[in-house]
């Protein structure tokens, strides 16, 4: 019997996944991971390699094309999700300049001042395009390039986002769409189009808006397969890529985060939290990311840098592997017996601490044990998270759940935590794979838009994203309590390191 197949490319930081999705079964048949390299440095440099995830999208193609039932000639769409604020920079030739600087890249931390400062201020930013330059965002990394290697920026003809240069792979069009293009810092989210002022605060001389992709409609496609690459996997001339999108918007497709009323956290290298709205949801502070989703409205999101990164670095100091982590974390008491993290590994975006590095406190000879500094490193991570989670609040959004993917959902101990210091029921997705879901789902939307059979998202992701009831976790009265006085100490303990990182 023939099947419909759709992919879904879930380019992270730390890998790319592959996922196939089968109508006629309503669910993945098929998935494979691939890791990607990192470049780094102690001044807050962290790069990629476009090729790398070229590499490991191809990797998972083939491995998923090799599956039991999958078959080349089957699939009609593909959608890409990708790590969002990456700067491509592309010559003439669509050629690479140099390495990309990843949303989590610091190094250019001067670059956001000049940027605000040409612009007349930070509110000023938040006026013309609803968000701040955080560091982070790609505007500073452009204006990095042109600053610190002239030469390479008079080869710039293109800008392209990570998810943006896979969908060029697979398509050769130069194209994005207002979820992830509204990351960049030089985007107008209210007006949905690119801000010439912003532009010209990176670069006086007005070229970076030759540079600027096409925009397209989140439920438009970026083109079809290069025959090139329907050829090499067997594929019809005619396999449509939609539009794609940030990790984050693709999460929140993925997890059915397309109407009002519904909370995403996502507990990964970083850590999100993020809603839908039918409007903009304009934060005058410029903390909350005001931020066009990628089914066609907004999402309100903030982002914590440092999530199972403080996790991470912690269990491989101590030699652990991950259940052996989260069997110490679950040993020791809520409060991690008087230890509290900063987890501030990479410097932070929320709250804006760009300099900002990790630290411990509230360490004796009596409570300096592994299980309690495991479980410092993951409370300290949740802490910073509810950072956001009240950020969100304050504009008038107050979840009844929150659905929680990435890694750290995982966790039953994680999940425990999360209910008790967010105050609020937690849940997964069936499916944990909630960034390839996206794609596959917006893929979906656009094939069957394209097809003339339209449907609304939401009809989509009522009918094929479920929650794993057995994850539902509720917040302990006790353990809330708790958290509400830890979380009164977190905020405490950073504003007296506030004045050491500058």
């Amino acid at each position: 019997m023939k099947d419909t197949l759709f992919i879904g490319i879930d380019n992270g930081t730390q890998g790319t996944k592959v996922a196939v999705f089968s109508l006629a079964k309503g669910a993945l048949v098929a998935s494979a991971y691939a890791p990607h390299g990192m470049i780094e440095n102690t001044a807050g440099r962290r790069e990629q390699k476009p090729e790398w995830w070229i590499a490991a999208a191809e990797k998972g193609l083939a491995a998923c094309l090799k599956a039991p039932g999958v078959k080349a000639q089957d699939v009609v769409a593909i959608g890409v999700s990708g790590q969002q604020h990456g700067c491509v920079p592309l010559d003439a030739e669509g050629k690479v300049i140099r390495p990309a600087k990843l949303w989590c890249d610091t190094e250019t931390v001067p670059e956001c001042e000049a940027i605000t400062k040409a612009m007349g201020g930070a509110k000023a930013v938040v006026r013309e395009i609803g968000n701040s330059v955080a560091a982070g965002f790609t505007a500073s990394k452009v204006r990095w390039m042109k600053d610190h290697e002239p030469k390479n920026y008079d080869r710039l003809v293109t800008i392209l986002l990570p998810h943006d240069y896979v969908n060029f792979w697979l398509t050769g069009e130069r194209k994005t769409e207002c979820g992830d293009a509204s990351g960049t810092a030089y985007f107008d989210v209210r007006k949905r189009k690119w801000s010439e002022k912003l532009l010209k605060a990176i670069d006086p001389s007005g070229k970076l808006k030759s540079c600027m992709p096409e925009l397209i409609a989140s439920d438009d496609p970026v083109g079809v397969v290069r025959p090139a690459l329907a050829k090499k996997y067997g594929f019809k001339s005619d396999v449509l890529v939609s539009s794609g999108g940030g990790d984050n918007m693709m999460a929140a497709i993925g997890t059915g985060n397309v109407k009002q009323g519904i909370v995403t956290a996502s507990i990964g290298t970083s850590g999100t939290i993020f809603a839908y709205a039918d409007s903009p949801v304009i934060d005058k502070g410029g903390e909350l990311a005001a931020f066009c989703s990628s089914s066609g409205g907004w999402m309100p999101l903030v982002c914590a840098m440092n999530v199972t990164v403080a996790t991470e670095q912690t269990r491989a100091l101590l030699g652990h592997d991950v259940k052996t982590f989260d069997a110490m974390v679950a040993k020791a008491p809520v409060g991690a017996g008087g230890i509290m993290l900063l987890p501030y590994f990479n410097g932070e975006r929320t709250p804006a601490r760009p300099l900002a590095k990790a630290s411990f406190t509230g360490i004796t000879t009596v409570n300096f044990t592994p299980e309690n500094l495991c479980r410092a490193a993951m409370e300290g991570a949740t802490l910073g998270m509810r950072y956001g989670l009240e950020l969100v609040k304050r504009q008038g959004i107050a979840p009844k759940e929150i659905r929680l993917v990435g890694g750290g959902a995982k966790s039953p101990i994680w999940r425990r935590i999360a209910a008790d210091a967010f105050g609020c029921p937690v849940v997964c997705p069936a499916s944990s794979e909630a960034g390839a879901m996206g794609g596959i789902l917006q893929a979906l939307w656009c094939h069957a838009k394209a097809t003339g059979k339209g449907v609304p998202l939401s009809d989509l992701t009522k009918k094929y994203i479920a929650l794993d009831e057995s994850t539902r976790t509720l917040p302990d009265k006790k353990s809330v309590a708790l958290y509400d006085d830890l979380y009164s100490r977190f905020r405490a303990f950073d504003t007296a390191l506030r004045a050491f990182w500058r």
